[in-house]
């Protein structure tokens, strides 16, 4: 339960004494109100949904002295207007309004012979006909019409709506779901008598596809995970811990995850119950 890491070191906890002490013997203490206040303050003051969480992220952060790290909701816009204006001979600038009042644009190629009705008749019929569906719904009824002979469009301007729709549908699914804040909390007044680790763990950090994958697997549980060390394979080498909890919809439905990274010799009773605060206001957030 506990080892000595040099010659002349201190007896420190392994981190089978860490879960030991994390699972049987840990006393954990609520938030105080100051860093309740900092967290909820910080959401509520951050308009979207995507800073909003940045933001509650960027607070766990600093109030724990760790990476703070949120996993995004994947959401589908809810479209309400759509056109298209040509940008040259092979291509044209899709415009998309969305329900809840975004604007994004997104390049679309085109061949030369599309003609600038086709355009028109392609945003015309996107607004009409798919106002009020997700991009996936928009697609699927499109399909669904062409298939049996219901689309008031020719060809090329099928083409166009397809292509318009796909460029989104596309682009949501390989849009980042991960933010992380505070790396630089994890270089302290002990990093340079541990730069290897401090290195390996920053490392570490840049990958967050599989950062993703691990704090994403922390939505099968009903509340906070604690991941200590080698118990997960992406932080073994670095040797450090993860705390992570799950935050839901207005439906209960869990969306996302909130959570830290550290080292192992995190103060477990006190972050933990500040992940667990957070993420109950996020909860509160969505809905």
């Amino acid at each position: 339960m506990l080892a000595a890491p040099h010659t002349s070191a201190g007896r420190m906890p392994t981190e089978q004494g860490l879960r030991l002490f994390v699972d049987g013997m840990m006393q954990a203490a609520e938030p105080t109100a100051d860093e309740r206040r900092a967290i909820e303050s910080r959401i509520e003051t951050s308009g979207p949904i995507e800073s909003a969480l940045a933001a509650a992220t960027a607070a766990l952060s600093g109030l724990s002295a760790c990476a703070g790290v949120v996993m995004v909701p994947k959401r589908e816009t809810v479209l309400r207007q759509f056109s298209f204006a040509r940008l040259s001979g092979t291509q044209a600038l899709a415009i998309m309004v969305g329900a809840d009042g975004s604007v994004e644009n997104r390049l679309v190629e085109i061949t030369p012979s599309v003609s600038d009705g086709a355009l028109v008749e392609a945003g015309n019929y996107i607004s009409a006909r798919l106002s009020g569906l997700t991009l996936s719904e928009a697609l699927a009824r499109l399909d669904a019409e062409i298939r049996g002979q219901k689309a008031a469009l020719d060809q090329a301007s099928a083409e166009l709506v397809r292509k318009g729709l796909a460029v989104w549908s596309l682009d949501a699914n390989d849009r980042p779901v991960l933010i992380v804040r505070g790396q630089s909390n994890l270089l302290d007044e002990t990093a340079a008598a541990d730069l290897d680790r401090v290195r390996q763990l920053l490392d570490e950090l840049e990958n967050k596809e599989e950062i993703a994958r691990l704090i994403d697997s922390a939505r099968e549980a009903q509340a906070t995970r604690i991941f200590i060390g080698s118990e997960n394979n992406l932080f073994s080498l670095s040797g450090s811990s993860v705390i992570a909890a799950p935050y839901r919809d207005q439906g209960g439905k869990i969306v996302g995850v909130v959570g830290v990274i550290g080292p192992t010799r995190l103060n477990y009773a006190r972050i933990v119950p500040m992940v667990d605060f957070t993420a109950q206001a996020l909860s509160r957030l969505m809905k």
